[in-house]
């Protein structure tokens, strides 16, 4: 009778056994399915924001991409507009060299035109012509100041020629009272007239008269000189 008992303690006490381990393997894989849902939970959020952060990663080199090509284009834009002001830059300087230089031919055109006239004038001062133009000169110049009493200045190759002329007019009209300067006057040829009391004075000579015609003459020399006479 003591031996069966034995055996019956034997049996119970391995049947708690049994029932412990099996307790306790339901623990494990009760454990085991808390982890594997806790890690997947957590494999999403970590694979969620690594998309997250590709995605913004996208956003921000497109954005720089934006703005790389924006500077690419306002530094060609610049670029281009330095290029054209240069350019402009570079064609008005050409344009000022050239007109600076034509107005320079101009301007020795018109002093050689000018000195080739005071040479033609002043070697044709003893001709009939020239007496001619002196005569019309004093006639116009007295005319001009308006008073009959006048004083008459040239230079010195041509004293003696128009104190002549003064002389002849006097005696064709008595009411000119015409005197022949003693002061001489540095020109090519013509008179200059005053009146006797020194308000009115008319320049009438030959230079006077050929700086009033440099202004056409340059016009027609520029124009010769583009093609257009």
């Amino acid at each position: 009778m003591i031996h069966l008992k034995s055996n019956l303690g034997t049996h119970q006490n391995l049947k708690i056994t049994r029932n412990g381990d099996n307790s306790l393997m339901s623990s494990n894989s009760a454990l085991e399915r808390t982890i594997t849902k806790v890690l997947s939970q957590k494999e999403a959020e970590l694979i969620s924001q690594l998309d997250s952060a590709y995605q913004e990663s996208l956003n921000n080199l497109e954005a720089s991409r934006g703005k790389l090509e924006a500077e690419r284009t306002r530094i060609v834009e610049s670029a281009k507009k330095q290029a054209e002001n240069l350019k402009r830059q570079i064609v008005g300087s050409s344009r000022l060299a050239t007109r600076n230089q034509e107005l320079v031919m101009i301007e020795n055109a018109v002093n050689s035109a000018f000195e080739q006239a005071r040479k033609k004038l002043v070697a044709s001062g003893d001709k009939q012509s020239y007496r001619a133009l002196m005569a019309g000169l004093i006639e116009d110049s007295v005319s001009s100041v308006g008073s009959s009493e006048v004083i008459i200045e040239c230079n010195e190759n041509d004293a003696e020629l128009i104190g002549n002329i003064i002389a002849d007019q006097q005696k064709r009209n008595p009411r000119i009272k015409a005197t022949l300067s003693s002061q001489q006057i540095d020109v090519i040829g013509g008179i200059r007239v005053k009146s006797a009391d020194g308000t009115m004075t008319y320049d009438n000579t030959i230079d006077s008269r050929i700086e009033k015609l440099k202004p056409l003459i340059r016009k027609n020399i520029a124009q010769m000189l583009r093609g257009e006479a």
